[in-house]
């Protein structure tokens, strides 16, 4: 059986030792938060809003000493989170975030909540990737942590 998206990144966050997760629903990334309700041993910490998601996984970060996690939505979710990643990158800080987008198709034609997640994102993160391919979601993750957490540590967006 083919695994979704959604389920992809779970299993990846999994196979990456993420015991908690600092996360606003939204949107494009509700299908992520119907899989994450089924987990055992993924702690799911929901915020009020999507810059305090960043903040508490920078906190995260910074009290464990491993990468502290966010996940947000597309438009709003990423101008909102951009607050922690800027902080996050000052201080170095490993902080891995994930933001909805729209529809790779959708991309550039101004579509409902899209943001130009790289563009904003580029000035405050050690690096960001823009997944367009689900077969390259869970190499993409593994990625994401290993910049992260390796060198100067520092925020990676995906």
């Amino acid at each position: 059986m083919k695994l979704t998206g959604s389920e992809i990144f779970v299993e990846a966050l999994k196979c990456e030792g993420v015991k908690t997760l600092f996360a606003l629903p939204g949107g494009v990334v509700l299908k992520i938060f119907d899989i994450l309700h089924q987990q055992k041993g993924l702690q799911v910490i929901l915020t009020r809003h999507e810059q305090g998601a960043g903040l508490m996984a920078e906190g995260y970060a910074k009290a464990t000493g491993k990468a502290g996690v966010a996940l947000v939505t597309s438009g709003p979710g990423m101008t909102n989170v951009i607050t922690a990643l800027a902080d996050a990158y000052m201080d170095s800080v490993p902080l891995v975030c994930f933001s909805g987008q729209v529809s790779t198709s959708l991309i550039g034609n101004d579509a409902f909540q899209e943001a130009d997640n790289i563009g904003l994102s580029r000035p405050c993160t050690k690096y960001n990737f823009l997944v367009k391919d689900v077969n390259d979601l869970a190499v993409t993750i593994k990625e994401a942590f290993y910049v992260a957490t390796t060198g100067r540590p520092g925020p990676v967006l995906v």
